[in-house]
This record gives C-alpha cells, structure tokens and sequence, in this order.
C-alpha cells in the first residue's frame, strides 16, 4: 500500500489510444510458448503412458516412434516431396479460391441485386460435401492436378465469400453518411470508409478458408494422388502403417498452423489501427 510500482502506467499518444509498450517481440514469443504447453503436456503424458505399460502404443504411437518415423521419411527424401506437393496443391487452391471469393463477395454484398441473383444459388452449392465434388471433377479436369486444385478452390471459396459479404452488408450506416456529407468519391469511399470497415472479418475468412483448404486437400489426394502428405495418409492405412498416418497427420498440424500464422502476420501492418480486447496479454 502506498508503492507506485504496483500501478500499471499507460502511455497515451497524441489522439489519445494506447501506446504500444516495449518488449512486444517477448510478449510474442511467451505467447507461442504457452501455445505448446498444451501439445507438449499431451505429448509427454502419452509417452509416459506407453513406457509404463498403460498402452501398448500399436494403434496410436507414441511422439518417439513417431520422430522416428519423420526421421526415415525426411532421410529419404520423402517427407520433403509430399510436403512441398501438398504445399504448393493448397497455395493454388488458396489463391483461386480466395481471389473468386473476395470478387463474389465484394459484389454482392455492394449490390442488392447482385446478392438477390447470386447468392441463393451460392448458398445452395455451399451445402453441397466436399467429396460429393470429387466425381465430378475427375470427369471434367481428369485425375491430375487441375481437379485437386479446383476442389481445394471449392473449400476454400465460400468462407471466403461469406465473410466478405456479411463484412460488407455489416458496415454501419452511419459511417457511410458520413462519407457522403463530406462528398467522398466512389474510390474515396471504398478505400477510406469500407475497406477499413471490412478488412478485420476479411482476414477472418481468408484464415477460415486457409483452413479448409489444408482439410480439402485431403479429399483431393485421396483422388489418385502418386504424392502428397495425403497420400501418406492412404499409404499407411493400407501397409498398416500407424506411425506414418499420425506423422502425416502432424505434418498436417504443422503446416496448417504456419501459414496461418503467416498470414496473420502478413496482413497485421494493415491492422495497427485497431484498439481492440485481442491485442492484450494473456492473463
């Protein structure tokens, strides 16, 4: 009682928000370090389990046979090869996708008319599975890259779509009067009223899609794929090979949560405006 030091000081900038405090980088790297606490601990616990005869780890192996199984493939040249297919699969997927997403989206949800005509249609398709596209697919773009490609696109498409349209049509109205009072021109009024306005749930739905297309590619593989962490998948399960099919699944984990890292990373400077409940520490 009495000590200043106790009393958390923020420093204001000169319109008033919070200043960033120094140390932000170690603030990053305790949060990815309390990330892999969970992991870890669960890790640890089912390795101790095996050792201790809980289980005998035949049917889901323990995280040593598993680095040993990473170690064989990347040894051999494998694990390298499946994860760049697999890779470079969602990128294109991701990419076609999202832009396709990003446009529909944009459209109807700037145009009532446009949303009145397309967005039933869409929302129909949206319901439709993801392997139910696969048949398909093999009939009109063959068995090669460019159907696994296009269903990847598919998965990755319409979160996309419908988080641009819900940011869009979610735009307050009053901050567009306000545009209009102070006469801003069409481009003037996308780049400084929406834009801003959208941009947060946009890149919601590019990791949401981001998602979908590292699980899409799955069923993609599955389609006479020769490589690819989804062809690991097959493999195992017809060798019985249960520390291969964990390991791809973990490949799987690993990969996912990269790019999406990197991609919250990449579109970060584009949201330094924001003074939300998110960018505090964990408590």
């Amino acid at each position: 009682m009495g000590s200043n030091a106790a009393i958390p000081v923020t420093e204001t900038t000169a319109s008033g928000r919070p200043r960033a405090r120094a140390g932000g980088a170690g603030r990053r790297w305790r949060a990815a370090a309390l990330g892999l606490v969970v992991p870890v601990a669960a890790a640890v616990g089912w390795e101790l389990a095996v050792v201790a005869g809980l289980s005998d780890g035949r049917l889901v192996p323990p995280p040593s046979r598993i680095a040993e199984t990473f170690t064989e493939l990347a040894a051999t040249g494998e694990l390298a090869r499946h994860t760049a297919a697999t890779s470079l699969r969602v990128a294109a997927g991701f990419g076609i996708g999202a832009l396709a997403g990003t446009l529909f989206g944009a459209l109807a949800g700037y145009s009532t008319l446009a949303r009145t005509l397309v967005d039933p249609t869409l929302q129909a398709l949206r319901a439709i599975p993801s392997i139910a596209w696969v048949p398909l697919f093999i009939l009109w773009l063959g068995i090669f890259e460019a159907s696994k490609v296009a269903l990847i696109a598919v998965g990755v498409f319409f979160p996309v779509y419908l988080g641009v349209l819900g940011a869009i049509a979610a735009v307050d109205r009053k901050i567009v009067e306000v545009g209009r009072i102070f006469r801003l021109s069409g481009p003037a009024m996308v780049r400084r009223i929406l834009l801003p306005a959208v941009l947060p749930s946009y890149v919601v739905a590019l990791r949401a899609g981001l998602g979908l297309g590292w699980m899409f590619v799955v069923a993609a593989e599955f389609m006479g794929a020769g490589e690819g962490l989804g062809y690991l998948l097959v493999d195992g399960q017809q060798l019985g090979k249960p520390a291969q099919i964990v390991a791809a699944i973990v490949a799987f984990a690993i990969l996912g949560k990269t790019t999406d890292w990197l991609l919250v990373a990449a579109t970060a400077p584009f949201l330094r405006w924001q003074d939300v409940v998110a960018q505090q520490e964990p408590t």
